[in-house]
């Protein structure tokens, strides 16, 4: 069975953001984030040379890949995302290209994403990894400088270490540090069912498709989700904890070459990536729950529609995922 194929069937998976600002939990110098924690470094302008203090104290004594990875398989999930790289341009996996990495910035010293492939192995689960293609906030050329308002924070670029804007160049940064931690995850972390890219704006056409080429060299059969930019995808990721009302239209009732080309997919292949609070990150103040009847509402609404549902967890600055996350997880896997 292809890749494809398994993606049609999967219907339900977990992804997990995870990072340096999991240590932050959300709150910085008595400011609360007001949306997504991961985005607490641009929500609070943060310099850079603070920020990169955070990894001197990273050190997550109780992450145990196996006991993530089981809780997902337990609650009937089959595939894993994982956050490789957020826009902070922190690396959880062990980067040759930048040492501004899980193992060789922190007290910790342990390759995270090495340790979860191993555990979807180990627990039979297919592993995807999410890499934030064109921001990045720890380069001075990330992308993002176009836009002028963020999702989460002041702007989508680092404007407050890096606000010279006209002296910015994409192509450095993507040359420099993406192309060659995207051929880093793709060759040392055995078969990926999938790259998850986020947030395509200041990134070219040509961009996006040396991206699609560059997977596809390396791993023929790994999907790549839309949010890579320019309609060089294999599947649609819809909005964030986009519910929709009716089934997505086939691709063949689509014109490619329109815009609204890019919003379906050519395989018809859909996913909606949704939140168990408010937050992809930890936020340790954010008790805004769904329930376990409510996955398994929106779960059936989705899979009736062909749409898999890819839900995350938020583990805290040692590792652990919520036992909230846990205990609604489980119970929603028991109706399957």
């Amino acid at each position: 069975m292809d890749n494809r194929e398994w993606f049609r069937n999967a219907e339900y998976g977990m992804m997990a953001h995870w990072g340096l600002y999991s240590l932050l939990a959300g709150e910085y110098k008595n400011r609360r984030v007001n949306d997504y924690a991961e985005w607490i470094q641009s929500f609070m302008a943060i310099p850079n040379a603070e920020y990169e203090q955070l990894a001197k104290s990273f050190n997550p004594v109780y992450f145990n890949a196996d006991e993530w990875i089981k809780l997902a398989r337990d609650s009937g999930m089959k595939y894993f995302v994982f956050t490789s790289k957020h826009h902070d341009g922190f690396a959880m996996f062990h980067s040759e290209v930048d040492k501004y990495n899980v193992v060789d910035a922190t007290p910790f010293g342990r390759d995270v994403v090495g340790e979860l492939a191993e555990a979807c192995y180990k627990y039979g689960l297919k592993f995807g990894l999410y890499y934030s293609q064109e921001l990045d906030w720890h380069h001075f050329h990330g992308g993002g400088y176009d836009k002028f308002s963020g999702c989460s924070g002041v702007s989508w670029d680092n404007s407050w270490d890096f606000p010279e804007r006209d002296k910015k160049d994409f192509s450095v940064c993507f040359e420099e540090k993406i192309k060659p931690q995207v051929r880093e995850i793709l060759t040392k972390y055995g078969d990926l069912c999938l790259v998850w890219f986020d947030v395509p704006h200041t990134i070219t056409p040509a961009q996006s498709l040396e991206l699609n080429k560059l997977v596809k060299e390396y791993q023929p059969d790994c999907l790549i989700n839309s949010r890579i930019g320019n309609g060089a995808y294999d599947y649609v990721s819809l909005g964030d904890n986009e519910y929709p009302t009716e089934k997505p239209a086939e691709a063949e009732d689509i014109d490619p070459n329109s815009l609204d080309g890019f919003k379906y997919s050519p395989y018809g292949l859909y996913e909606t990536a949704g939140t168990l609070n408010s937050s992809w990150g930890f936020k340790y103040y954010d008790q805004n729950w769904i329930s376990p009847e409510t996955v398994v509402e929106r779960r059936k609404k989705l899979n009736s529609m062909g749409v898999n549902y890819l839900l995350n967890v938020g583990p805290d600055g040692l590792g652990r995922i919520p036992s909230f996350s846990q205990e609604i997880l489980l119970k929603a896997g028991k109706e399957f």
